[in-house]
């Protein structure tokens, strides 16, 4: 009887360490091929097996496979594509089963937040259902560390190093300039409804008149008069103000400040940018000289800049997702369990994909401080292993060098065609 083959699947945005994930995934089932027949990627993410268009990854080096370990980005491609309940549109799950099933697919791995896990739980009960039982495994990812249960998500780590470190050296470069030239300095991250980026830029402030100097998060409501006054006292403090502000940030009526009027893919409000609106309150409202940065993606493809721990960690889930489903363990979640701050030590744990499918973990109040605008000593202790240690990347010519696969399709089985909704 034929071996069972595997396939992986990247989802959503991706980050500098989800091929790292990939590649524990990948090393790990070689290195049981007596047990896993080959495995397939999704070409950009589930479209990847809705459309059967799957990547032989049997068809890479070695090398190429260690390669991915220091590459940022999707290797594979990824998406955002949400599934819909399976009674809302029962023929995509069953499009999936029946794309597994004509290339004698066993394992389903699925990386990605909680959309993802919530995709890989119905995925496993459809198969139960239809008479084609396939292991379904999440792998965490996502930059804005909201998974539940998990202590961090792989790709949080590198993100947070990289707005620390952005906001220590932009920082200095405002205070230079600040006597004649520019007062404020804004930076907007990312995070929609959890503000663990935004916070982890107060990891560059040491003393009070480091910046940050304010911190907006979307757990706080923004009040306008209080944030002003923050600024104007740094101003007169200190000579400057620099302002790390998380794209998500609402209003007290639950309004996002940057409500663009649309939505994207997964039904979310697009968001519009909010850094420049709140620079230009600065300047309208205060007469302050301002600068605004978007780090949008340069967050998370900054490999070069990349959390050791972090890459570790991603590595680490995607090695202990394959031994899990040859464990006989199914609709479950490899997660990172904290067992000491200093040193730090953490582990591979185990939770069910329910416990995690779209469910979402904020700051906690402890984690912020009382005036809303920075960050306790909680939060410092929390944060600051997840950005310890460098691994960076092969250089040629002066640049990182970063692999990119052949990514072969395999011949497609089924004679239909699937048109995505």
């Amino acid at each position: 009887m034929a071996l069972k083959n595997a396939f992986y699947a990247q989802s959503g945005g991706v980050t500098a360490v989800i091929n790292a994930s990939a590649c524990g995934v990948i090393e790990t089932a070689r290195r049981h091929s007596d047990r896993i027949g080959k495995l397939y990627a999704g070409r950009n993410g589930i479209i990847g097996a809705l459309t059967e268009d799957l990547i032989d990854t049997s068809l890479e080096s070695d090398q190429a496979i260690a390669a991915l370990r220091h590459t940022p980005s999707g290797a594979f491609g990824s998406c955002r594509y949400k599934l819909k309940g399976l009674e809302e549109n029962r023929a995509e799950y069953e499009r999936l089963i029946a794309v597994f099933e004509a290339h004698n697919i066993g394992y389903f791995f699925y990386n990605g937040g909680g959309d993802s896990q919530d995709t890989a739980l119905k995925v496993s009960q459809l198969g139960e259902r239809m008479g084609y039982p396939i292991t379904c495994i999440g792998i965490p990812k996502t930059v804005d560390n909201d998974l539940p249960i998990t202590d961090c998500c792989p790709g949080f780590g590198s993100v947070a190093k990289y707005v620390a470190v952005s906001t220590m050296e932009a920082g200095l470069d405002v205070r230079s300039m600040a006597e004649t030239s520019t007062k404020v300095f804004v930076l907007e991250v990312m995070g929609r409804h959890a503000g663990w980026i935004a916070a982890a830029a107060g990891l560059a402030a040491e003393s009070e008149d480091q910046p940050p100097h304010v911190i907006l998060l979307p757990e706080v409501p923004f009040r306008k008069q209080p944030f002003l006054d923050a600024v104007r006292r740094s101003v007169e403090r200190f000579g400057y103000c620099v302002i790390v502000v998380s794209e998500g940030i609402r209003e007290e009526d639950g309004r996002f400040l940057s409500d663009s009027g649309s939505t994207d893919a997964f039904g979310h409000v697009q968001l519009g940018g909010v850094g420049p609106i709140i620079a230009s309150m600065c300047k309208r409202e205060l007469g302050y000289k301002y600068h605004c940065a978007v780090a949008d993606y340069l967050q998370r493809a900054a490999r070069h800049v990349a959390s050791k721990t972090d890459v570790d960690q991603a590595y680490a889930v995607g090695a202990a997702a394959v031994e899990m489903a040859l464990d006989g363990r199914n609709a479950v979640m490899p997660t990172i369990v904290r067992k000491r701050d200093e040193p730090y030590q953490w582990e591979i744990g185990c939770a069910d994909l329910a416990e995690v499918a779209n469910r979402e973990r904020g700051l906690p109040p402890e984690y912020i401080r009382e005036d809303g605008f920075g960050i306790t000593d909680a939060c410092r202790r929390y944060l600051q292993p997840l950005i310890q240690g460098e691994d960076y990347p092969p250089y040629r010519n002066g640049l990182p060098y970063y692999v990119r696969l052949k990514n072969a399709s395999v011949p497609r089985r089924l004679g239909d065609t699937f048109t995505l909704r």
